[in-house]
């Protein structure tokens, strides 16, 4: 399938100016937080959209594993003088970085290429659309954050919404077990975003936040380099072609660096809690790409699981308590 989302117009030079730590800190330091919430599941619903349309080009192992290595060495030029100043950090800390690295970065998007395999990315934007209620229950559950009855109504409702996509709304499939493993694969990845979302404020204060994606970067790629190795050995790589240039070009840079950098400080000035609630404008922007872009069709069962799905986290999580978010700052 011709991938038409990245085209031949982008240049070294606004490469450079992006993952640019120093043309970055005016964009993080200035805008409202919920601006960049509203950015962030744009690019990221991009990635969904690429990572379906390259299925058959290249290997999900590699898409992950390429696509952040290319962003380390993208960051490294503009992160490496801030990590060797504050190595001792580095070292001290590095079972938190490396453990956000593999939930936020390494595994989380390796989980959600090898779904994407199986199922639409209309199916994984929609599933994206849980991680607000995983993120209340778990906050229940971690961080001893107590939910109403209200809330837990909207677990319930959110829930039956994602049953209905996952049973392309026949309900008799769960009786009979049969979901498709790319939906089961995308619901694994959703968890272990959630729990990322809650650990990013123990996140060492003393870096940056270009220093401290470069660092989870280093720490928490060599846990997915015996799944490449095992892929590439099992399953083969993939052909530099154009298309797979510019996909690894777009994965490399506005989800994986210019998000994840929104995300982080985002999260950091509004909590977990209130920062998941923007994760529901990815179906709109999935839903919207898919449609144009990859042709593929909504139908009933997806507007019913959505519907269901924005109900459960209006009631979960718009009557959160504000002392009970998490607060910190990134420098």
């Amino acid at each position: 399938m011709p991938l038409r989302i990245v085209g031949p117009g982008v240049k070294a030079s606004v490469i450079r100016h992006i993952v640019n730590s120093r043309g970055l800190r005016p964009l993080l330091r200035d805008p409202s937080p919920y601006l960049l919430l509203t950015i962030t599941p744009l690019f990221w619903a991009g990635n969904w959209v690429i990572g379906r349309a390259m299925r058959h080009d290249m290997p999900p192992v590699a898409m992950g594993f390429w696509r952040w290595v290319l962003a380390l060495l993208l960051l490294l030029p503009f992160a490496a003088p801030e990590l060797w100043r504050h190595r001792h950090i580095v070292i001290a800390r590095w079972r938190t970085i490396c453990l956000l690295g593999c939930l936020g970065a390494a595994l989380f998007n390796t989980m959600l290429y090898v779904g994407l395999q199986y199922t639409s990315a209309t199916n994984g934007v929609l599933f994206n659309s849980i991680s607000p209620i995983l993120i209340a229950v778990l906050s229940s559950v971690l961080l001893h954050e107590r939910l109403n009855v209200g809330q837990w109504v909207g677990v319930v409702i959110s829930l039956f919404g994602v049953a209905a996509i996952v049973c392309r709304g026949d309900l008799t499939h769960l009786a009979a077990l049969e979901f498709n493993r790319g939906d089961l694969w995308l619901i694994g990845a959703m968890v272990m975003w959630s729990v990322y979302t809650l650990a990013l404020p123990r996140r060492p204060m003393e870096l940056s936040a270009v220093a401290l994606l470069a660092a989870m970067l280093m720490l928490s790629l060599p846990v997915l380099l015996p799944f490449y190795l095992w892929e590439y050995v099992t399953r083969g790589g993939f052909s530099l072609t154009t298309a797979t240039f510019f996909a690894l070009t777009y994965y490399a840079t506005l989800p994986s660096i210019v998000a994840y950098l929104f995300w982080n400080r985002a999260v950091a000035q509004v909590g977990p809690s209130r920062a998941g609630l923007f994760v529901h404008l990815m179906p709109l922007y999935g839903a919207l790409l898919s449609t144009v872009l990859l042709e593929e069709a909504l139908r009933s069962f997806h507007l019913v699981g959505a519907a269901m799905i924005f109900l459960g986290i209006w009631f979960t999580t718009g009557r959160l308590r504000p002392e009970s978010v998490p607060r910190a700052t990134i420098p």
